[in-house]
């Protein structure tokens, strides 16, 4: 199925809805791999060939395309996650660029760690704001202000506070994975922004976040901002700080486009959700 049509709108709307919605389409093209580690996963014939030719699934009817269409829905829905996780990650940090002047490095930040064996592995944060590359005189108080305020909600040494630079970013759509080996790589991520002296925020787009995580990102002196609307809390709300800080009405960019984002979703699940 085609995607849903962009048109009559302006430009840079035009581009940011085209950051959001490329990483969606690329679900309605998931194939189950069914453990098997195929790289394009399986289609319809080659699953029922698969389990067809497997005694065991064919006595217990497995071999049914509604089952095909399960592990479809299942890894697919996963996809449709990850994948609005992405174009939001890629949008933050296009946002960042045009809003500050910014170019992609400076919007970026990552840096090596040395692994077993000597060898180096690059980590990097979804986005950044260096008070130094900021040209616009207003645009860098407003911000390292806010950088400020935040560090002292966290109750950070004042003599770190003074030294800041600027802020890193790690953006999330959600935050419901209690996966602790992520939660340890992000803990590691924020004591490196702090050695390199920035702030480092976790921002999540919605509000679907667990609190035993909220709470222990906020000892680990991670600032966390959520997804909540309506608040005029640029130290709470993601799309307050947008607004106030960054200058840009996150919320209503997607509440302009509402009913495009709920048409494209609702494409890819019915995909998804059909055995073909």
């Amino acid at each position: 199925m085609a995607g849903i049509e962009i048109g009559n709108m302006n430009d840079r709307d035009n581009r940011y809805l085209e950051i959001i919605l490329s990483p969606i389409r690329v679900c309605m093209n998931y194939k189950p791999k069914l453990g098997h580690g195929s790289k394009n996963g399986f289609s319809l014939n080659r699953f029922l060939e698969l389990y067809r030719g497997d005694p065991f699934y064919n006595w217990f009817g497995l071999d049914n395309p509604l089952m095909y269409a399960a592990h479809k829905a299942a890894g697919g829905i996963t996809s449709i996650y990850r994948q609005i996780g992405i174009g939001c990650e890629n949008l933050f940090r296009t946002i960042l660029q045009d809003q500050f002047q910014l170019s992609d490095e400076d919007s970026k930040w990552s840096y090596n760690i040395t692994v077993v064996g000597g060898k180096t592995r690059l980590l990097s944060l979804d986005g950044r704001i260096p008070l130094d590359k900021i040209r616009d005189e207003e645009k860098r108080k407003r911000v390292n202000e806010w950088i400020r305020e935040a560090a002292y909600t966290l109750d950070v040494d004042q003599s770190i506070v003074n030294n800041l630079q600027g802020v890193v970013f790690e953006v999330r759509q959600g935050y419901k994975s209690k996966d602790s080996k992520r939660q340890n790589a992000d803990i590691a991520n924020a004591a490196k922004a702090y050695i390199k002296s920035y702030l480092p925020s976790v921002v999540v787009l919605s509000t679907q976040i667990d609190e035993d995580i909220a709470i222990r990102y906020r000892n680990e002196k991670w600032f966390l901002l959520v997804g909540s609307v309506g608040n005029n809390k640029p130290l709470y709300s993601t799309y307050d700080f947008m607004e106030t800080v960054v200058g840009y009405d996150l919320s209503g960019f997607f509440m302009r486009h509402k009913a495009i984002f709920s048409k494209e979703i609702d494409v890819v699940l019915k995909t998804l959700l059909s055995a073909e």
